[in-house]
């Protein structure tokens, strides 16, 4: 029994004295530069670290405490850096073979930092096609004689921006568990155009989130992706809801859709003798599916006493409806908008985000708006209790 306690106890404290040093040791040959600055990089923004001077034989070393896997940046300034993915206990040495920084370095200790090194690279090839093509192009703008080459100049720009974009693809597939897929997600061609500029392309965001959430749980990358993913998925449905605007013809306010048996049902039937919750959500919306939670504790409360939810799903994809639904055992009217891509039903509620709910009385008139949490409860409460 003592031997086992004594392990116990060994056990205990090696997770105690979990190393979280990071070391960096790297080589710059080249004049011109003193200092370099080490900054950690959200999703956003970057957050300085440290400093090092860079010695008389072009040494130099960095030695800092993190906590989680993170990104990190290594470089003079905003415009010439590098970057790398470090883990709490990585000894990563790097040799900068260029006197500008991203042209030419080698790194040694971090296999993610190296396949970061590999898409910058890639990157850096396909910027100079474009930059190429782009000042051939300027040339002949606007000259009526050199049009067909005009024509043959974009669809050449195309073709490079595409076979990067196909690149990306394949390394955020190769690569889904790994921090350095998301690298790949938000790599840009310039300051308004990500590699990944296609609309589905957000489906590698959520791959690619989805998978993060299970390999890195509750570090600061994960949150941040999963956090603007839900920002991209608002942003699409604003956005499809404003393209069915522009093209729909007026319609009344009301709903007539299919629920998953595929049996059509009116919103103004349901509200005959009930008050009415009219809900919009996305199954691929984590904060759609925590208010799902908590509407089936204010569905079993009040239910009986005349409350009726009228639910409308907004997924492209109908299978992820459905096994949501199944899955989280939804007891009220779950319906689906016949086109997703063009959300007539979200668009006549003047809905640009999920989720979204408006409460009618049993006349038919609203009575509440984006109500969720406390203030949905303590307005059914005025009305049930």
């Amino acid at each position: 029994m003592k031997k086992l306690v004594f392990f116990v106890l060994l056990a205990l404290l090696a997770a105690g004295c979990k190393n979280h040093n990071l070391v960096i040791n790297g080589v710059y040959p080249f004049d011109g530069h003193d200092i370099l600055y080490l900054k950690k990089v959200d999703l956003k923004n970057p957050i300085a670290v440290d400093s090092a001077t860079i010695n008389n034989s072009g040494k130099f070393r960095f030695k800092t405490t993190i906590d989680e896997p993170s990104f990190y940046t290594l470089g003079f300034d905003n415009n010439e850096f590098i970057t790398i993915v470090a883990e709490p206990g990585d000894q990563i040495n790097i040799e900068f073979k260029a006197k500008r920084l991203q042209n030419e370095y080698s790194v040694e200790g971090s296999v993610e930092s190296e396949k970061i090194r590999k898409l910058d690279k890639k990157l850096g090839r396909t910027l100079l096609k474009l930059d190429s093509l782009s000042r051939e192009y300027n040339k002949i703008a606007g000259n009526d004689e050199e049009q067909e080459k005009a024509t043959s100049l974009e669809k050449a720009y195309l073709d490079v921006l595409n076979e990067q974009r196909n690149f990306n693809i394949a390394f955020i597939l190769d690569n889904l568990s790994k921090l350095s897929a998301i690298k790949a997600l938000y790599q840009s061609i310039d300051e308004n155009t990500f590699v990944l500029y296609k609309p589905r392309d957000l489906q590698y965001l959520k791959l690619v989130s989805d998978s993060l959430s299970k390999y890195y749980p509750g570090i600061s990358l994960t949150k941040s992706l999963i956090s603007n993913l839900e920002e991209e998925l608002n942003q699409m449905y604003a956005d499809r809801i404003t393209q069915a605007a522009e093209i729909a013809d007026p319609v009344k306010l009301d709903a007539n859709l299919k629920n998953i048996q595929g049996q059509r049902i009116r919103l103004s039937d349901v509200m005959e003798n009930n008050y009415v919750l009219l809900t919009f959500w996305s199954a691929e919306s984590r904060e759609c599916i925590s208010n799902n939670l908590f509407l089936k504790n204010v569905y079993s409360l009040y239910h009986n006493d005349g409350l009726e939810i009228y639910q409308v799903n907004l997924d492209a994809d109908e299978d992820t409806w459905r096994k949501s639904v199944n899955f989280d055992e939804l007891p009220w009217i779950s319906v689906r908008e016949d086109d997703p891509s063009s959300p007539i039903t979200a668009r006549i509620f003047n809905v640009t985000g999920v989720p979204a709910n408006y409460l009618f009385d049993k006349e038919g008139n609203i009575i509440g708006k984006d109500m969720f949490g406390k203030s949905l409860k303590i307005k059914l409460s005025q009305i049930f209790d």
